[in-house]
């Protein structure tokens, strides 16, 4: 389980904090989703469980184990908002293994699989690919450092409804392995496969049930 207790971030420059006193609790192999406008704090979140921002207050646990600093770059994989635009790699498989040059080609194969890409070849362009295979290899990116969250932030954004549909089914598979953390403004097809959800609002989160986050949307 991933539990944030009293966590505040509020950096000096800014006058109000941008997270105020957020708990959190999420199971192991389930997807919790997190719906707030631009600017609510909701990547901020994500941000801080990456490592990539420090919280002014608060604790961080996985399972009863409350995180250090370095353990918290170990727990989670973060899909960023257009992650094709931060692709390095001139091929599939350089993509995969940068950073983790060790990687055997099995390792490579079962990434991809698990995110329905086994058919593409590996020397194929990240930038060759479609918008909804792009934001799958993003997926497989995370997935092959074996994180214990996967989160994402936006991942529906600029992509079409079908490609949210076949994205929604994907996170749904990988739901049954995975513990998915997601964050966005605009749910759609996410709360039907949500098993626990939040909204936030200037740096306030608050637990919501999926049916009447649903129903809000509407």
């Amino acid at each position: 389980m991933l539990r944030l207790q009293n966590l505040i971030y509020h950096p000096p420059a800014t006058p109000t904090p941008i997270l105020k006193n957020i708990n959190l609790e999420l199971p192991a192999q389930k997807l919790g989703l997190i719906v707030g406008a631009s600017g609510s704090g909701k990547t901020t979140i994500l941000e801080i469980l990456a490592g990539l921002a420090e919280p002014t207050k608060g604790q961080i646990y996985w399972r009863s184990k409350q995180l250090t600093d370095i353990e918290l770059q170990q727990l989670a994989g973060l899909v960023f908002q257009f992650p094709e635009r931060h692709f390095c790699g001139g091929t599939v498989l350089e993509e995969l293994r940068l950073g983790h040059p060790e990687l055997d080609l099995q390792r490579v194969k079962d990434a991809l699989s698990e995110v329905g890409l086994e058919h593409i070849s590996l020397k194929t362009s990240p930038h060759a690919l479609s918008g909804g295979q792009q934001r799958r290899l993003a997926l497989a990116v995370q997935l092959i450092r074996q994180p214990n969250v996967l989160m994402l932030d936006e991942p529906t954004a600029g992509l079409d409804w079908s490609m949210k549909i076949q994205l929604a089914k994907l996170l749904a598979k990988l739901k049954e392995h995975w513990t998915l953390l997601v964050v966005t403004h605009d749910p759609g097809e996410l709360i039907e496969i949500a098993d626990y959800c939040w909204t936030i609002d200037h740096g306030d989160l608050k637990p919501i049930e999926p049916a009447a986050l649903n129903r809000q949307q509407k």
